[in-house]
């Protein structure tokens, strides 16, 4: 099973959440918001306490910050599997650049006041 674990109230995440439910016509992902109970169950307690990374779980596999980015667009095919050549960068370099990113995300991309709510078509894609 693929599940992106995302900040439910953050404008860039959600945004992200948009692009692969677009994209993903195949219905491999599921989603579920890092506030919810069941992200609670299933990570650490670091990846649901301070909500600054994005966590991909492919199978037992947990990627986070710019590796799960990364593997995501991997995993969606196509023009978007050219985008994961980035990781050819260094870990510590596209993961600084991540966390750049990830301190300003509500400043720059904006933040909810609660977390998404998937549309009746989503609702099965999504994991509360």
């Amino acid at each position: 099973m693929r599940i992106i674990y995302f900040d439910g109230v953050c404008g860039l995440c959600n945004g992200f959440v948009d692009l692969v439910l677009k994209i993903d016509r195949k219905h491999e992902f599921k989603f579920s918001a890092l506030q919810s109970d069941f992200a609670r169950t299933q990570l650490p307690e670091a990846l649901t306490r301070e909500l600054k990374t994005i966590v991909y779980q492919k199978d037992a596999q947990i990627y986070v910050r710019s590796d799960a980015v990364l593997e995501v667009l991997r995993d969606l095919g196509g023009f978007w599997s050219i985008a994961a050549a980035a990781a050819i960068l260094p870990r510590n370099l596209r993961d600084g650049a991540y966390d750049l990113v990830a301190e300003n995300r509500y400043r720059l991309f904006g933040k909810k006041d609660s977390c998404r709510l998937p549309t009746p078509e989503e609702r099965s894609r999504f994991i509360s």
